[in-house]
């Protein structure tokens, strides 16, 4: 009985993974025919980036002084304090900030998208945007879209800075690395294809927070319980999806042998 379940939810999330594909396609189209509903655009804009920007700010402050605790103490000791905010800078520039800001984001907004939309699915709501002459892709969904598409790179951008200033925070106190010694690595290693890579990936993982979201609320089917189940399974979906095309964005990136770090001897 249980094999058959697991059968059963594996091809219904294949269907509504193809469903997901498809409403992608939409979106594409219906942007180059222009139909856009700036109102609703510039609502979820605001859900997306300044509702957000608290807990992207304080969830990357603690990673920034997280990854300068591990990382310094091994420099110093090899007696490379001059790396320690260039590394740090490049991870979170390259790795670190889009998905650390992609993985909140799919956590709050790409979960609110998912339960808000379906439950307007399973209370009719839907069929009425159809009754009165309006498509849920423009009315509902591409909104979301162009909202996580620019607000993210935002985001991402902010998360680098409290990133690296709690990193500056924790070297100076903490391993008496000076400030300006700090500073220069940052701008030395920092380049502006390892910022446009970042904001690159923060782009795609914006695209894939809408669109998973909602495409798994417009196919959500059976009251209450079939929202939470939706809510839920289009959270995991967003982050595998996430950690996924990481791997393919950063390998099509970040081919061949690297240099950065060799300036630092």
């Amino acid at each position: 009985m249980s094999k058959i379940s697991v059968q059963f939810s594996l091809g219904l999330w294949g269907q509504r993974m193809l469903a997901a594909a498809y409403l992608a396609g939409q979106v594409v189209v219906h942007l180059l025919q222009g139909k856009i509903n700036r109102r609703n655009t510039i609502e979820q804009m605001v859900i997306v980036g300044p509702e957000s920007l608290l807990i992207v700010l304080l969830t990357a402050s603690f990673v920034g002084m997280v990854f300068t605790i591990q990382v310094a103490r091994e420099f110093i000791s090899f007696g490379a304090a001059n790396m320690v905010g260039g590394l740090l800078a490049v991870t979170l520039s390259r790795e670190l900030s889009p998905v650390l800001t992609a993985v909140v984001v799919a956590g709050r907004i790409g979960s609110a998208f998912a339960a808000e939309i379906g439950t307007m699915k399973v209370t009719e709501q839907i069929d009425a945007l159809y009754m009165l002459k309006t498509d849920p892709v423009d009315y509902l969904v591409i909104p979301r879209v162009i909202a996580c598409a620019v607000m993210m790179p935002i985001l991402t951008l902010l998360c680098l800075v409290a990133a690296i200033l709690g990193g500056l925070m924790i070297a100076v106190n903490q391993y008496d690395i000076p400030q300006s010694l700090f500073m220069d690595s940052v701008h030395e290693f920092l380049t502006l294809w390892d910022l446009c890579s970042g904001l690159t990936k923060s782009i795609v993982f914006g695209v894939l927070i809408a669109v998973i979201g909602t495409s798994w609320g417009l196919s959500t089917t059976g009251g209450a319980k079939g929202v939470g189940q939706s809510t839920t399974t289009a959270v995991v979906t967003t982050l595998i999806s996430i950690f996924i095309f990481n791997f393919f964005l950063s390998w099509a990136m970040f081919q061949g042998i690297g240099g950065t770090m060799m300036q630092g001897f």
